[in-house]
């Protein structure tokens, strides 16, 4: 079985293809930054 590898030209050939998936990637991006530094912040202890 050999893996599937995705280059940068597919990538962009498939955003090409399908312009309505280039905000539905970029919003998927935008949340998962923002669940990353939301659970980064929940671990901290703020005062003496």
């Amino acid at each position: 079985m050999g893996a599937t590898v995705m280059s940068d030209s597919t990538v962009s050939t498939y955003v090409a293809e399908h312009p309505k998936m280039a905000g539905v990637l970029f919003t998927m991006l935008l949340m998962l930054t923002q669940a990353g530094s939301a659970a980064a912040s929940a671990g901290t202890i703020v005062g003496p």
